[in-house]
């Protein structure tokens, strides 16, 4: 299943032109395995949302990347019924009678929300699901600027963005394309010095991080990251010669 056109994601793109500060999220980490879920419930975020695609699970899949077992089952015991994943295909109307929303319910054990609007649209039915819960005590984790990010920000929800994809390998290419230029995007505006507000919530985000990201797992993990970082170098070189 992949998405159908999302008007609503082309409409905010213009808004990030006039505010580019709606696509810096509060906190960058690698993936998930950074997060310190104990830390973050302690410092006042109740509740998160978590995209799927790249953030927890393969694209389109629904089975959860297997090195982030220990993280979600971490984040599952802090967090409890406080999470949601918020999908721009699963439970959407793209979804058909949401059978992919049920397969990613029952490898995740975690509800998949039901919305009408796909990111960065929609966040009124995220907050009608947590219901009671006020926007700045949601965290919303992604690793999309444009969707993810710029959807927490546009109602003051901390916005945490995982660097490293699970894989891009049958992605869609658009997606591909412009995650890769979102993240051009802010590190120009990390030179420029551009940054979020602060978040209405105080939170030590340094606290939030891992104080030792965990290497990776497998020998498997280490080829297929070695792979990827040669595919960009290819590229860059390609486009420097073109340069030339």
């Amino acid at each position: 299943m992949g998405q159908s056109f999302n008007p609503q994601g082309i409409l905010q793109a213009f808004r990030v032109l006039a505010s580019p500060r709606l696509m810096i999220p509060n906190l960058v980490v690698r993936d998930i395995r950074d997060i310190n879920f104990e830390q973050l419930r302690k410092s006042g975020i109740v509740a998160i949302a978590f995209d799927k695609d790249n953030c927890l699970t393969r694209p389109y899949g629904a089975d959860l990347h297997p090195p982030f077992k220990d993280a979600w089952k971490r984040c599952r015991s802090v967090y409890d019924s406080h999470l949601v994943i918020i999908s721009n295909s699963a439970g959407t109307p793209d979804d058909k009678d949401h059978r992919q929303a049920q397969a990613i319910e029952q490898a995740l054990q975690v509800p998949v929300l039901r919305h009408q609007q796909k990111k960065p649209a929609g966040g009124e039915e995220l907050l009608t699901h947590f219901s009671g819960i006020q926007a700045p005590r949601i965290a919303v984790v992604g690793d999309r600027a444009l969707t993810d990010v710029v959807f927490g920000n546009n109602y003051g929800m901390l916005t945490i963005l995982t660097r490293d994809v699970v894989t891009e390998e049958g992605d869609n290419p658009m997606a591909v394309r412009i995650r890769r230029m979102e993240h051009r995007i802010l590190a120009f505006l990390d030179r420029l010095n551009i940054k979020r507000p602060a978040h209405l919530i105080h939170i030590d985000l340094h606290a939030v991080v891992m104080q030792t990201p965990p290497e990776p797992e497998t020998k498997e993990e280490e080829k297929a990251q070695a792979a990827i970082d040669a595919k960009e170098a290819a590229a860059t070189d390609a486009e420097a010669r073109k340069d030339k």
